[in-house]
This record gives structure tokens, C-alpha cells and sequence, in this order.
């Protein structure tokens, strides 16, 4: 079993920043994705951003102007770097994770960390 354990949410002024870190634990031998979703109350839960084990990454156009995500093979741990945050930033985040040990593959969600921007 994989567990995620996400960190770095709160509450923000308009135009600051944060840094959200996920962690997986388990038997890890590869990672092959993990990403990073977010949800605001009243809406569908909706990718972010996403990044392969080996390095490519997407961002959602939306954001990728302000937010990068980057990936620790050696820590199991992926980031998630927004800046000139909006309000229309909160919600909370999510992190998933694919990835393999030596006989199977698994994927997870994170319980979610609450990003906050307001005034």
C-alpha cells in the first residue's frame, strides 16, 4: 500500500506564494506519475498539473504561467510551486501518485491540503 501525505497548504494574501509537497511512502520501486489536483467548493475536482518519472510535465494552462511542478525520485516527493496567487487559486489539493514496486503497480490519492487566498 502507497500512502500520500501532503503539506504546505494555507492561507495566503493575494500574489504570495506557496509550496505544496506530497510524500509517498511504501515500497517504492518507480515512480510513474504523479500530479497534483485541486478542487473548489461547487466544482468538479480538476488536474493542475502532472509530471512523469522521468521528468516531462504538463500545467494546466490556466496556471502555468504561475505554477511548476517538479518531482524527487530519490525523497518519493513532488512539488507543487504557485506563485502570484489568486483567489480564484482556493481550493484544496490533492495529490496522486502512480507508481510501481517490484510486482505490482498502484495508484492513490492524497486526503488533501487547503490553499486559501484572500485578503
Amino acid at each position: 500500500q502507497v500512502q500520500l501525505v501532503e503539506s504546505g497548504g494555507g492561507l495566503v494574501q493575494p500574489g504570495g506564494s506557496l509550496r505544496l509537497s506530497c510524500a509517498a511512502s511504501g515500497s517504492i520501486v518507480t515512480i510513474n506519475s504523479m500530479a497534483w489536483y485541486r478542487q473548489a467548493p461547487g466544482n468538479q475536482r480538476e488536474m493542475v498539473a502532472h509530471i512523469t518519472g522521468d521528468g516531462r510535465t504538463y500545467v494546466d494552462e490556466s496556471v502555468e504561467d504561475r505554477f511548476t511542478i517538479s518531482l524527487d525520485n530519490a525523497k518519493n516527493t513532488v512539488y507543487l510551486q504557485m506563485n502570484s496567487l489568486k483567489p480564484e487559486d482556493t481550493a484544496v489539493y490533492y495529490c496522486h501518485s502512480d507508481v510501481s514496486g517490484s510486482s505490482w503497480t498502484y495508484k492513490s490519492w492524497g486526503r488533501g491540503t487547503q490553499v486559501t487566498v484572500s485578503s
